[in-house]
């Protein structure tokens, strides 16, 4: 890891920001202003719930990495104390979604017989079209996705109306880009939007979401634990509605992409493709402002190591050799963003599924109503983030090659 402590270079905190942190200074350390017990954490989440105390085995043993979790926020994590508020916060989300998600479950034993058919999943490298891709697919009569105000309190409590919890998500939502202003150019937060697959799993305890908000080097994802929640959570929510297809996100698929084809057969992979001296110092500045929101102290893997360019140059290799199933398909970043109708057009024409005309007109209504750097342009270059552009072509030229990506300068 390389330690990047000079973000306050890129970046100005707001003075709310640096006050809430000083606080913490003043008591001696954040931690004793907030801290992190797991017991305590425990028993705050169940008294929420009015004494709910099953937190679910649908995904394994989710206490042991709760606590392993905690652990290692504690060792290296390294939160200032606003950092430590919204990862309480977090925690104690998730705790409580589990707790009305297992009783749910338990009251209605016909969920778990739900059953996830085809969804279609976007996977790639940041900036390479995904988030946009994602809201598109979304427009589909025909699909589904995860909205971050039902993601993030999928199952009302004390009779909580479908307003209250779009109120209480939208403030967790925009308070990513209040902490940090620069963000909301960098990826839009908001409760009616669909909301990728690490926030969906955030309950788990063992997905994407916390190895991205701190550094936690010694921490392990089990991303088999992951998938068994998120078909547990799609259950839920999908129960008593009609049938209609999911559209899924995260830029992890690349990582464990067996792990969901195992967990959903039948899926549909849209793999997005965008030149990598593009999406790969993108991906380690998003990174970096990410936690930056919670740390003074930033650490972020060496530029040209192990990431989603070695992933992709991966999955090439395995979709050659016949490894995956023939259920993946592709889109170029430069072809969504010069006709984006068209793009999901001739996708689903790849995947066998019915492009509406209402779909098209949806697209396009869309499209024009959101134009690109509606929130500020995303500035970084290869340079400020440790990437050698020379060196960063010549070793993802396999990538790009085998793809036909375009180079865009």
């Amino acid at each position: 890891m390389s330690p990047i402590k000079n973000l306050s270079e890129y970046y100005t905190r707001p003075d709310w920001v640096r006050r809430i942190n000083a606080m913490g200074d003043s008591v001696g350390g954040a931690e004793k202003l907030i801290p992190l017990e797991a017991d305590v954490l425990v028993r705050t989440a169940i008294d929420s719930t009015g004494g709910l105390t099953d937190f679910g085995t649908f995904d394994g043993d989710w206490h042991a990495r709760f606590t392993s979790l905690i652990t290692e926020l504690e060792a290296t994590g390294k939160l200032h104390t606003l950092g430590r508020l919204m990862t309480r916060q977090e925690l104690l989300r998730g705790l409580r979604t589990r707790l009305l998600l297992t009783h749910a479950r338990n009251e209605t034993a016909a969920i778990a017989d739900e059953t996830i058919k085809a969804p279609l999943v976007i996977t790639g490298p940041p900036r390479s079209g995904t988030s946009i891709l994602f809201e598109l697919l979304a427009l589909d009569p025909n699909t589904r996705a995860p909205l971050a105000w039902e993601v993030l309190h999928p199952v009302p409590f004390g009779g909580a109306i479908e307003s209250a919890r779009l109120a209480m998500s939208e403030c967790e939502q925009e308070f990513w880009a209040d902490v940090q202003p620069e963000f909301a150019a960098i990826h839009e937060l908001r409760s009616d939007l669909p909301v990728e697959c690490v926030t969906l799993t955030l309950p788990g305890f063992s997905g994407g979401h916390w190895g991205m908000i701190a550094n936690i080097p010694n921490w392990e994802a089990d991303y088999s634990a992951t998938m068994h929640y998120h078909r547990a959570l799609l259950q839920t929510l999908q129960y008593g509605g009609p049938p209609r297809n999911w559209v899924l996100k995260t830029p992890l698929y690349l990582v464990f992409i067996d792990l969901l084809f195992a967990t959903y057969p039948d899926a549909w992979v849209v793999h997005t493709h965008r030149d990598p001296l593009k999406t790969e110092p993108s991906s380690l500045s998003t990174l970096g402002t990410v936690r930056w929101e919670r740390s003074e102290e930033v650490e972020l893997p060496e530029a040209g190591g192990v990431g989603l360019g070695d992933m992709m140059l991966l999955l090439a290799k395995r979709r050659a050799a016949g490894e995956l199933p023939d259920r993946i398909v592709d889109l170029h970043f430069t072809e969504l963003m010069a006709d984006p109708a068209t793009a999901v057009e001739k996708l689903y024409g790849q995947m066998k599924r019915t492009f509406l005309a209402e779909h098209a007109d949806a697209i396009r209504r869309y499209t024009a109503a959101k134009p690109k750097d509606k929130f500020g342009k995303h500035k970084y270059s290869p340079e400020e983030w440790g990437f050698d552009p020379i060196k960063l072509r010549q070793k993802m030229l396999p990538y790009t090659d085998h793809y036909g990506v375009t180079l865009e300068g």
